[in-house]
């Protein structure tokens, strides 16, 4: 963080704490809720189509985010701190522009297998 001194930022965030960034693979699931107020195409059969959808997580996870320097080379981060918290922040704000109003539920963003962020908008859940 660049609120803190050196020392503040060793620790807070111990071996993740590197003046020259270190990298995770992340791994993000949505879930698209299937509310009973949406309308199952009846062409389709789907509330979404899911070539649309792969376009949606391509334009607002995959391009501004993958095999990038978050602190770097995602403006997003260059003022917010890259944690797993606020990835799944900048996912979710990022699907919720281009989904259709009330189908994004949740970001799931799994750092590890043992560190993994729910975010649902207003409200973030450590699992």
């Amino acid at each position: 963080s660049k609120l803190l001194s050196d020392e503040e930022n060793l620790k807070l965030f111990g071996k993740c704490n590197n003046p020259n960034g270190h990298g995770h693979n992340y791994k993000a699931r949505l879930l698209i809720s299937l509310l009973l107020s949406l309308q199952i195409d009846p062409v389709s059969g789907m509330v979404i189509n899911l070539t649309d959808l792969k376009e949606y997580m391509q334009e607002a996870i995959m391009e501004p985010l993958d095999h990038k320097n978050l602190d770097k080379d995602v403006p997003y981060f260059a003022e917010v701190v890259s944690t797993t918290e606020n990835v799944a922040v900048f996912i979710w704000e990022n699907l919720k522009k281009l989904l259709p109003m009330g189908t994004l539920y949740k970001v799931k963003v799994y750092e590890t297998d043992q560190n993994i962020v729910v975010y649902k908008g207003e409200e973030t859940i450590s699992e």
